[in-house]
């Protein structure tokens, strides 16, 4: 298989430059705190690391945060010497954006390695200037045969299992950053809103789990301060602040961005919320979420805020970032026989046929925030994915989804791979139509995988409407196994740029390949 040669990463020294000095200085306790009064004296500093996302062959966004106001400047080089640089001026970032800013570069080489360095000015004497901090990452490629190599996975600080300083923090992230991939997929869950951080949780076996906690973690999130501080946490650790410098992300959202299962005109009932109306929550959330990733919205079809989107990655791959939480219609049993909102909402589907439509790439992997054909409850009576339950035809959301299958075999569109995480476990299911209730649909596979750190959960029931063959399957016997207990998960795809076969291998944090699998490309359905 033919791959082009891999970049070797920069060194430690280089990514890390006056990013570790910087971050060194944060105090733990008041880590989530707002940032400090502006009359601070020395330079402004990034002690929050930096990303890049949403990369293609031309464009990347990149980010930052700063200690105090500050003006942001980005340099490119095509070599860790920084010669003949070129220079891109940001904005000027404040308290409108908790002090966050995102710059946009254009014009960059295709399939090569660019080497950054942000640093802040202050913005009342520019001369006056932070330590820089390093990153690097890889364009897309223009040509074929420069394959294509990424992870994806979700679910991060779930279930009161936060940054345990014990086992190193969030050693996955070390273990993916050394795989060196293009890019990684977060599949959605970056943070848990709804999800307290304690400062220790006994093991059923007598150990205990050490957490580091902050002020906005102690908490549900409801106010803009406390949803800040949520994306704020993981940046704590160094592992996912080093795996930042080195990889790009795309970054999708799903529900515990806001508060588990949570849907559009949702009120709650809830004691542990003052603010009822869960559109206030997810307004206040996406502001954040917004803040504190790199994510484009350049090709998304509307304009109020909505993350659907697709990112091109050369002429292999175009990756299509669906919103399943923002325009579904409210939880319940499923059994509609007619349902035109589903989980997409009409406009999100309308744009997804046609973004498919147009779509020349070998490789369509459709991110989805949910699975398909698993059986995700919430409540007794209620359903929160699109599956039901009901092995027969489609009913309420699987109206739409079986609307888009059908769309996909009759257009004839080639290469579409379903990703997603949620579930809290990993696993590969075949759908194939001989299996299935609804026929008129190719064959597809969907493979899960999670969390990153986060409770493992057992396996979800199977829902034999789109007939999934569950070929391979790890999961914990029991809800909120601890990191400590049982590995976390992620997934890796390879496409090689000679044959243009896609390889699927899920991963074990600690180096095993679970499950393998190859996909041949030009095929309606396999």
């Amino acid at each position: 298989m033919s791959y082009r040669p891999r970049i070797p990463s920069p060194d430690r020294r280089t990514v890390l430059r006056g990013s570790l000095a910087a971050s060194a200085a944060l105090t733990l306790p008041l880590a989530g705190a707002a940032a400090p009064a502006f009359a601070l004296s020395g330079r402004p500093r990034a002690g929050w690391g930096v990303q890049v996302g949403d990369v293609t062959a031309s464009s990347a966004l990149v980010w930052v945060r700063a200690d105090r106001p500050a003006r942001m400047i980005v340099e490119t080089s095509a070599t860790e010497s920084f010669r003949r640089a070129r220079t891109w001026y940001g904005p000027l970032v404040g308290p409108g954006t908790d002090f966050t800013g995102t710059t946009p570069l254009y014009g960059l080489p295709a399939g090569e390695q660019v080497h950054y360095r942000v640093t802040l000015a202050d913005p009342d004497d520019p001369r006056r200037t932070g330590e820089p901090v390093y990153g690097t990452f890889r364009t897309a490629p223009a040509r074929r045969r420069d394959g294509v190599r990424f992870l994806w996975s979700g679910d991060i600080a779930g279930q009161g299992w936060g940054i345990n300083p014990d086992i190193g923090g969030y050693l996955v992230y070390d273990e993916m950053r050394r795989l060196d991939p293009d890019f990684f997929l977060c599949s959605g869950d970056n943070i848990y809103a709804d999800g307290v951080i304690e400062p220790s949780v006994t093991l059923p076996d007598g150990r205990v789990w050490r957490n580091i906690t902050t002020e906005e973690k102690a908490k549900v999130a409801e106010t803009l301060a406390e949803y800040r501080g949520n994306f704020r946490y993981n940046l704590l650790d160094d592992n996912l602040k080093k795996f930042n410098a080195q990889v790009p992300s795309i970054i999708q959202w799903d529900d515990h961005e806001v508060r588990n299962n949570w849907y559009p005109g949702q009120i709650l009932d809830d004691a542990r919320y003052t603010e009822k109306n869960v559109n206030v929550l997810a307004a206040r959330s996406m502001q954040a979420f917004r803040e504190y990733f790199p994510v484009s919205t350049l090709h998304a079809s509307s304009g109020d805020g909505r993350v659907h989107r697709v990112v091109r990655h050369g002429p292999l791959l175009d990756v299509f970032v669906l919103d399943m939480r923002s325009f579904r219609n409210a939880n319940s049993p499923g059994r509609q026989p007619d349902d035109t909102t589903g989980i997409l909402g009409a406009e999100q589907l309308r744009w997804l046929k046609r973004e498919l439509s147009r779509s020349r790439a070998v490789w369509k992997v459709i991110a989805a925030d949910m699975p398909l054909g698993l059986v995700v409850t919430d409540g007794a009576t209620n359903f929160e994915a699109v599956a039901q339950g009901d092995p027969g035809a489609p009913l309420g959301r699987e109206l739409q989804i079986a609307e888009l299958l059908r769309f996909i075999k009759h257009r004839r569109i080639t290469g579409t791979v379903w990703l997603t995480a949620d579930v809290h476990y990993t696993s590969a299911q075949h759908y194939a139509p001989e299996r299935a209730a609804f026929k008129d649909f190719a064959p597809f596979w969907e493979f899960v995988s999670g969390p990153l750190a986060a409770g493992g959960f057992p396996a979800n029931a199977l829902d034999n409407t789109f007939g999934p063959d569950q070929v391979f399957l790890r999961a914990p016997d029991r809800a909120n196994v601890s990191p400590m207990e049982s590995p976390q998960f992620f997934g890796e795809v390879d496409i090689d740029g000679d044959s243009g076969e896609l390889t699927v291998r899920l991963r074990a944090q600690g180096g095993s390949v679970l499950f393998t699998t190859v996909l041949q490309p030009g095929r309606v359905g396999q």
